[in-house]
């Protein structure tokens, strides 16, 4: 895949997206640095060499496991690239929604919320929507797995709102908070004075 040649980068993307799709959880130990290349290359300006890699990419997210996918993909949500931050923003927003309520609580909201978090004002408009996505998905699985009070759907709404606003702010910083309320909350802020 680092052969500048395209068509041979390309076959070589192709090559790795069928071994990805054979054995997805049996490349896991060596997956480090295919994933990287793949990052790059979708990141690249070359249309058809990036349109491969996204394939490939996309695909690894139907075809390995969730969670240990995720911990490969945590390392880059903070690299120099823009582009790579945004394809790897879309691999988990993908990731999560194939986890569920349950597979989000089991592996943990807090470490998703952070993932989210570090990718709602980034500098390309494809991870922030990634970022949104992932926000959403999450807001959804707090809710699913909050315990509901049987009072009124009024009062569990207002209660299942409160808690989200009341987890949300113990765990991220207020300004992280507000960004999250924002997208959870149709537009209206919180005062966090």
């Amino acid at each position: 895949m680092k052969n500048p040649r395209s068509a041979l980068c390309k076959t070589a993307i192709m090559t790795s997206a069928d071994l990805l799709k054979s054995y997805p959880d049996k490349l896991l130990e060596i997956l480090d640095p295919l994933l990287l290349q793949l990052l790059l290359k979708a990141s690249q300006d070359k249309k058809f060499v990036c349109e491969e890699a996204e394939k490939a990419l996309f695909g690894m997210t139907t075809w390995i496991t969730p969670n240990p996918l995720l911990q490969k993909l945590q390392p880059y949500v903070t690299h120099r690239n823009p582009r790579v931050r945004a394809k790897v923003a879309m691999c988990i927003s993908k990731s999560v929604s194939r986890l569920g309520a349950d597979g989000i609580k089991d592996y943990g909201l807090e470490p998703l919320i952070q993932l989210a978090v570090a990718q709602v004002n980034d500098q390309l408009p494809e991870a922030r929507e990634a970022a949104r996505k992932l926000i959403v998905e999450l807001h959804a699985a707090y809710k699913q797995t909050t315990p509901v009070i049987e009072e009124s759907d009024v009062v569990s709404t207002l209660y299942q709102q409160d808690g989200w606003e009341q987890y949300c702010l113990s765990k991220l910083s207020p300004t992280a908070a507000n960004a999250i309320f924002r997208i959870t909350c149709n537009g209206t802020t919180v005062s966090l004075s």
